[in-house]
């Protein structure tokens, strides 16, 4: 018998799966009253996640999809590296995460670590993040979300009709990018007035990167008590243009969010 044969123990496939679910449902259930949820865990559902456990609130982010980080994994088409600007460089800096210069005023990352590190940076700071959970609603009471109406993914990509959970928070900020999943369900099915021009969702616009930038910081914000947008989903409220390959204003979305609820909650009671 080797050295590596002594250092492991009978190993007992029931105490595993015991070890996995106990400590699943332990945390699931730790998150069933929160502070703030946040659904999409892209680069802006991160930052936000980061700022906000950072300053003490629970946190717990909810995605989709098996992994996180959003459209950032492939950078643009497939060339792993993303772009941000100038006053970005902050948040990528205090997530630890490395970059370099490439032009006066424009940085490169790796698109891998930049993810790695966002997600790492957020859970090190106390955000519990969720994958594979669809939010297929929010929960309403007196005008106002008070919570996320969750279900595995899987169920809803097999069309199965398995009944949610729902969660209770003090705030929801939708992450989910392009679909601006969150807001949409909640103005589709309640017809309610949304704190933008118009009152109405009205989609993304096509690309301009520049403008599109700053946008996505102006149109970040409450859109209806309780409900904040961040990153992509704020412009596809409010009809703000696309930015493509491009990140800063996406992590400073995140950062602003967390800014605006940290002050919120601070105030409330």
């Amino acid at each position: 018998m080797n050295s590596l044969d002594k250092s492991f123990p009978n190993l007992d496939e029931r105490v595993i799966s015991r070890a996995i679910i106990t400590r699943y449902t332990q945390e699931l259930l730790s998150l069933l009253e929160i502070d703030v949820a946040v659904v999409g865990a892209g680069p802006s559902g991160l930052s936000a996640a980061f700022y906000l456990a950072r300053s003490g609130f629970k946190t717990a982010v909810f995605e989709r999809r098996l992994s996180v980080g959003g459209g950032m994994w492939g950078g643009a088409m497939m060339f792993n590296q993303i772009v941000f600007q100038e006053p970005a460089r902050e948040v990528f800096e205090e997530a630890g995460i490395r970059f370099e210069e490439f032009a006066s005023g424009y940085y490169t990352a790796h698109a891998v670590e930049a993810v790695a590190g966002f997600a790492y940076a957020a859970c090190r700071a106390g955000a519990r993040i969720m994958n594979c959970i669809t939010v297929e609603d929010v929960a309403l009471q007196n005008d106002r979300v008070t919570g996320l109406v969750l279900n595995w993914s899987a169920v809803e990509m097999a069309g199965l009709h398995v009944d949610p959970l729902a969660v209770r928070c003090r705030c929801v900020v939708d992450a989910t990018g392009h679909d601006a999943q969150v807001v949409r369900i909640l103005a589709e099915k309640n017809d309610v007035v949304l704190k933008i021009p118009g009152g109405r969702m009205r989609g993304e616009k096509s690309l301009w990167a520049e403008i599109g930038e700053k946008q996505i910081l102006e149109n970040t914000g409450e859109v209806y008590p309780g409900l904040y947008v961040a990153g992509m989903a704020a412009n596809a409220v409010a009809g703000g243009y696309r930015m493509g390959p491009i990140f800063g204003g996406m992590v400073l979305s995140g950062k602003k969010v967390a800014t605006l609820i940290i002050d919120n909650l601070c105030g409330r009671v």
